[in-house]
């Protein structure tokens, strides 16, 4: 009867808001987990476990989620609907202070957390009392040695171990008054994209991952008497890596019975949101992408985690110069990451043992006052300029090497990365008169919250309304310095014998 209850309930929650409008300017790309064979071709090893929201509420009210499911789905669907139960009906509106709104958000997601172990209760219960009676006079016997009774028992153990294990991270943004929040639980990951008027654009990652090398994550442990150094090391508590979660009964529960956590003074793996914002969205330009660790996972896999915020946001300002939805974008977005994690996995190269596998992957692009396939004039006839930096796939041979190619900058152009700087041009690089100037710049600024930002922009630029010039052979100056690809095509494919005559300029 119980277990009838939660079905109906969780029915009965995945129906109504089926009736809520969705948020049309914003798009969602998915893609499922993988685990590459020998021979390069992938399967997915679980049922999809991701989730994500795109409503709209009323009084100018928008919410937009990622969610992040592991050991299941469940926990993912439940926080979905019980979130949007208690956000969108009523309990916001444009009368409502930034201190209200997050106060609002962080009893949200309190609510959710309380509710879903309202859910399971019943079977934790079951399950407490089959396991004392089982346990202490079988634990050394195998399945075929027990009783019939007993067999039942164990069989059982194991649907309610199924129907209550698993949980999910969470990022939400909120806007509200032209307002932006973000609620955050583990590590999923949010940027916010902004093209001002002289065509700077500066990238915010707004908030740091609740993962077990957060410094002030490991911080908090350490006040509750976890050993983080041992944390740190085993880089996972209880076989994830993020230190905030919803559900997961193991590490809410039963954490004195975890190793890792058992000096812990009270529950250390909370599902207690950190919440940014508010971040005015006035006048902004630009878009907003909410990411699941997966897709952050498999390029940084494939990659590196240097650049993955700057080559995520020039993808997406690629597609949305080619592309007329938003659905399409994120869509392309994300086949563009799958595709390159499974080219370095087949390269054999040095970071393919990084790239065997790779969870569920979700994008949610918002944008925010950005057209659509703003590519309709040609950069020569002073159409808009996006200058991406995305690694080089070719569709023939996926053991090539990953090169970037971006737009010729004057020499003067610097490229800043932290305290670093160097120039954007090799010495001698010609440099067309029109080619528009742009700097790429890395910052880091500070949330309400305390947590690191960073920004990384200058991806697209508004050319000029004078369009360069044909030369007397007709042609126009290049806009993109193809010098490192040439030279890295080169280098990768030499068999001792001369490129010339191949790839580069005639």
């Amino acid at each position: 009867m119980a277990a009838q209850r939660r079905t109906l309930m969780q029915s009965q929650h995945q129906s109504w808001t089926d009736d809520l409008p969705l948020c049309e300017m914003c798009g969602v790309g998915t893609a499922p987990n993988c685990v590459y064979g020998p021979d390069g071709k992938g399967t997915q090893s679980h049922p999809i476990e991701d989730g994500h929201l795109r409503l709209r509420g009323e009084d100018g009210c928008f919410l937009y989620g990622v969610f992040n499911g592991y050991d299941g789905s469940r926990v993912a669907n439940f926080a979905i609907q019980c979130l949007t139960a208690e956000l969108l009906l009523g309990q916001l509106n444009s009368s409502h202070t930034d201190n209200d709104v997050r106060r609002i958000l962080t009893q949200a997601f309190d609510v959710v957390e309380k509710s879903y172990f309202d859910t399971i209760d019943d079977a934790l219960a079951e399950k407490a009392h089959l396991s004392n009676y089982l346990l202490p006079h079988n634990e050394n016997v195998s399945f075929h040695q027990l009783s019939p009774q007993s067999q039942k028992v164990q069989e059982r153990l194991k649907e309610l171990e199924q129907e209550v294990s698993g949980g999910a991270t969470a990022v939400v943004a909120l806007m509200l008054n032209n307002k932006l929040y973000v609620a955050n639980v583990g590590t999923n990951r949010v940027l916010l994209c902004k093209s001002s008027s002289d065509g700077q654009n500066q990238v915010l990652q707004i908030g740091r991952p609740h993962s077990t090398d957060n410094e002030d994550e490991l911080q908090r442990l350490t006040a509750l008497g976890v050993d983080s150094a041992r944390v740190r090391q085993a880089g996972q508590i209880a076989g994830q890596s993020s230190t905030r979660r919803l559900g997961d009964y193991r590490v809410k529960i039963n954490y004195n019975e975890i190793d890792l956590l058992s000096a812990a003074k009270t529950k250390p793996v909370i599902a207690e949101p950190e919440i940014h914002g508010s971040h005015s969205l006035d006048g902004v330009t630009g878009f907003l992408l909410l990411m699941s660790e997966g897709l952050i996972n498999a390029l940084e896999s494939a990659h590196g985690p240097e650049q993955v915020n700057q080559e995520i946001v020039a993808m997406v300002a690629a597609e949305l110069a080619q592309q007329s939805s938003l659905e399409a974008v994120a869509q392309s977005v994300v086949e563009r990451v799958k595709r390159l994690h499974h080219d370095v996995y087949v390269s054999g190269r040095q970071r393919a043992t990084y790239c065997s596998r790779h969870e569920d992957m979700t994008l949610l692009i918002r944008t925010l006052n950005y057209p659509l396939a703003d590519a309709v004039l040609t950069p020569t006839q002073g159409g808009r300029i996006y200058p991406v930096s995305v690694p080089y796939s070719n569709s023939q041979s996926t053991s090539k090497t990953s090169v970037t190619l971006s737009l010729v900058m004057p020499s003067q152009s610097t490229l800043t990365n932290g305290t670093n700087t160097a120039s954007t041009l090799e010495e001698g690089t010609p440099t067309p008169g029109q080619s528009p100037t742009a700097t790429l710049q890395s910052t880091n600024t500070q949330t309400q919250s305390s947590s690191s930002s960073s920004g990384d922009g200058s991806l697209f630029r508004q050319r000029g309304s004078q369009a360069a010039q044909p030369d007397e052979t007709g042609r126009v100056p290049p806009y993109v310095d193809f010098t490192q690809f040439y030279r890295l095509w080169a280098s990768d494919n030499s068999d001792g014998q001369s490129t010339q005559g191949g790839l580069g300029p005639q």
